[in-house]
This record gives C-alpha cells, sequence and structure tokens, in this order.
C-alpha cells in the first residue's frame, strides 16, 4: 500500500471509498444511526413535550394544554431520568466505557515499562481501542450533560463539583495518550519507553482522582445506601475496571492478532489469560467482602429480592465461569475467548445492577428517625425499579458506533494494528 510521510507519520494512501464505506464503517453507521435517534427522542423529552413547553401555566391557568402538561409532569410517565431513579443507563455505560478504555491505557503503559515484548508488539492497537473507549464514554455523558449546554462547563469552571472536574482531567489524559500512540505508529520506540514513564505516572495519578471523584459522586446520595455503604467504593471501580479491561484485549487480541502473531498468538493470549485471573480473583475477594458490609435492605434486593437473578448471573458471567476456563493452564484459545466474552457482559451487567440497584429503594434515613418517602402526589412501593428508557438504550448502541467508526479509521489511515518490532 502506498504511503504518504507527514510529520514522520506514515499515512497509508486510501480512497474515501475504502476509508468511509468498509464493512466496518457500514456496521458503526447503522449504531451510530440508533445513537442519533435516541438523541432525537432525548431532545424531544427535554424541550419539546407539553411539560417543557407550558410557559403559560400562570396567564392561562385553565387551558387544557396546561392541565395536560402538570398532568404529564407529576403522574406521568414521560421523561428519561425520574426522582426516584436520579442514575441510568447513560451512567452505566459512561462508566463502564471510560474505566475500561483507562484500564487498557494503564495496562499497556505498564507492560511498557516492564519490557514485556509480546505486549509491547501489540502496544499501538491496544493503546487506541483504549482510547476510542473513553470518546464513547464521553459521548454517552455528553448526552446525559446535555450536548446543547455543555459550553457552559468551560464558561462557568465549578471546582467543587466532580463532574467538573473531569473535565481538565481528561484535557490533560487524552493527549498524553494520543502522543504515545503517535511515538508507536512512527517506531519512535525509545522515546515511547521513556515517555510511557509519564503516561504510566499520570494514568496512575488521573485514574485515581477519577475513581475517588467517581465514588465520592455515590455515596453523596444519601437516600441511596447501596452507594453509601459499598466499602472502600474506589477500590471497586478500580478492580472491576481492570476485570473488563482485559476481557476486551482478549477479545480484541482474537480479532485482530490471530492471524498476525501466528505462533506467538498463544503466547499473548496466555499472559492477559494470567492477568485476568489475578483481577478475577481480585474481584471476586471483594464481592464476597462488600455485601457483608452493605445496607441489609439492599443487600436483601439484591441477594434474596428482586435483583437476585441479574446478581448470580452477574457473578457466574463476571467471576465464576471465566475464573474456571483461566485457570487451566491448559485449555485451547476459543475457550478463553469464551471466557472473555462471558467476563464482558458480565461486568457490563455488574455496572448495571450497580447504578440501578442503587435507585430501588426511594428513601433516606438521613435523620436517623427512619426512612423518609416520596409520597407527595403518588403511592410509591418500598421497591422501585425502571426499565431503560429507549433513548437512552440507542444512546448506548451508538457509543458502539463511535468505537467503531474511530478505530477503523485510524486503523485504516496509520495501520495501528500491525504487530510492532520495537527496535530501538
Amino acid at each position: 500500500m502506498d504511503k504518504k510521510l507527514i510529520a514522520n507519520i506514515e499515512i497509508n494512501s486510501v480512497s474515501i471509498k475504502e476509508l468511509l464505506f468498509n464493512k466496518t464503517m457500514i456496521l458503526a453507521y447503522l449504531f451510530l444511526a440508533f445513537g442519533f435517534w435516541g438523541i432525537y427522542e432525548v431532545f424531544n423529552e427535554r424541550y419539546f413535550l407539553l411539560t417543557a413547553n407550558a410557559h403559560d401555566a400562570g396567564l392561562n391557568i385553565g387551558s387544557s394544554e396546561v392541565a395536560q402538561a402538570m398532568r404529564e409532569a407529576i403522574f406521568g410517565t414521560g421523561g428519561e431520568v425520574y426522582r426516584e431513579q436520579p442514575w441510568t443507563l447513560y451512567i452505566v455505560n459512561y462508566m463502564y466505557m471510560i474505566y475500561s478504555g483507562s484500564a487498557i491505557i494503564f495496562f499497556v503503559a505498564l507492560a511498557e515499562l516492564l519490557d514485556i515484548e509480546i505486549i509491547k508488539k501489540t502496544a499501538s492497537g491496544f493503546m487506541t481501542l483504549g482510547l476510542v473507549m473513553v470518546f464513547a464514554g464521553l459521548f454517552t455523558i455528553a448526552v446525559d450533560l446535555n450536548i446543547l449546554h455543555l459550553h457552559w462547563m468551560f464558561l462557568t469552571p465549578n471546582w467543587g463539583a466532580g463532574m467538573w472536574l473531569m473535565l481538565p482531567l481528561y484535557a490533560i489524559y487524552i493527549p498524553f495518550v494520543i502522543f504515545e500512540i503517535y511515538l508507536l505508529i512512527t517506531k519512535n520506540h525509545k522515546w515511547a519507553k521513556k515517555i510511557a514513564v509519564s503516561v504510566l505516572v499520570l494514568s496512575i495519578v488521573i485514574d485515581l482522582i477519577e475513581y475517588y471523584i467517581q465514588a465520592k459522586l455515590f455515596d453523596m446520595n444519601t437516600a441511596r445506601h447501596l452507594w453509601t455503604t459499598y466499602p472502600l467504593l474506589t477500590l471497586y471501580f478500580i478492580v472491576s475496571a481492570f476485570v473488563a479491561g482485559i476481557a476486551i484485549m482478549i477479545l480484541y487480541s482474537f480479532i485482530t492478532y490471530r492471524k498476525k502473531l501466528k505462533e506467538e498468538f498463544g503466547k499473548l493470549i496466555n499472559f492477559l489469560r494470567v492477568s485476568a485471573l489475578y483481577m478475577i480473583a481480585m474481584l471476586g475477594g471483594y464481592e464476597a467482602l462488600a455485601y457483608l458490609f452493605i445496607d441489609k435492605n439492599w443487600g436483601a434486593i439484591i441477594l434474596f429480592g428482586e435483583f437476585k437473578y441479574y446478581f448470580y448471573f452477574y457473578l457466574f458471567l463476571a467471576i465464576g465461569f471465566p475464573f474456571v476456563l483461566k485457570f487451566k493452564t491448559h485449555i485451547s484459545s476459543l475457550w478463553i475467548i469464551l471466557g472473555a466474552i462471558s467476563t464482558i457482559i458480565g461486568t457490563y451487567l455488574g455496572r448495571y445492577i450497580f447504578v440501578y440497584g442503587g435507585n430501588a429503594y426511594p428513601m433516606s434515613d438521613r435523620f436517623g428517625t427512619g426512612f423518609e418517602k416520596y409520597t407527595e402526589y403518588e403511592h410509591i412501593k418500598d421497591f422501585i425499579f425502571y426499565n431503560p428508557h429507549i433513548a437512552e438504550i440507542f444512546v448506548v448502541i451508538g457509543s458502539f458506533g463511535v468505537i467503531l467508526a474511530l478505530y477503523k479509521m485510524l486503523d485504516m489511515l496509520f495501520s495501528i494494528s500491525q504487530i510492532s518490532t520495537h527496535q530501538e
């Protein structure tokens, strides 16, 4: 393939048709179409329902449109976020994409420092995968935070707001990762190893701050005792992110490097298998201890109540089944891949249970005088569960389109999935 050299980067000469209309991009467009459909539905809910546009209530109290709007606001089911369930599928997907992508970047930077040759050969592909997952998470949270108003995060900085602090963190982190990928694809491996120190340190600092801030955001929801009584919440986010991230690396390796690495593919898969084994064991141990500390009401819901099937399915998919497979030293790659897929699905389900299970009781015992319930306008059951809004599901599907589109274009232009010999 013909190449052009720009800023010491070899760029593949590909036509617009090859770049934008290959099979992967067409699949990405399909996912993105769902995403934009979801954004349209979100905007319709936020700006065009009667509830959002009943501005003449004081002037036309007897208006049937105003009456209908008030009815929707109090008793209706319109809207993405309910008072009983403030955090939804947006948060689930944001956490999964951002944390798993960051874990992949951290893992690869650490492998560079430790001189693990098999990871160094595939570093640019892994790094890019982690980066596009971060962008997919940002795509999801941008919709949640309201795309049309995001400029106010820049115009009115609030150092005391946890979500705002994510802005400067990623403004620093993402350029460093892009620079590391630049060094890898330009085969400047001597400097790539040096900058890996900065990326690793930056990853540690930013990821820990990020996980800490996210844990505090959950912990500040005093009415949700699953979140406030979860022990060492920051540690849970870190460990579960590494479990998911390594599983995604295994699946990516199977798709991308099975033929390219040839006899070394088994070495790569085995290294990732052992790494996953340790992290799964840590996650399993954490979950076993965590439920000794959480609020008994939430514990009863998740372990024995309405969430029990979700929870035990999560344990089986994310911990039990993959641990048994990865514990075997002599096992085919296909079984390892199957275990990775199980882990990916299971860890996503774990995030889902954590967010939605935390919303299960719309109550708080903040004054120590018994649970307060929201009963102003309607009867609220002790147990609350809402399925995700269809717009949220579509936006999440769209985030997978972001991953496919960004990764495929970068690979077509820069061959980031090629094997690197790391000659200095």
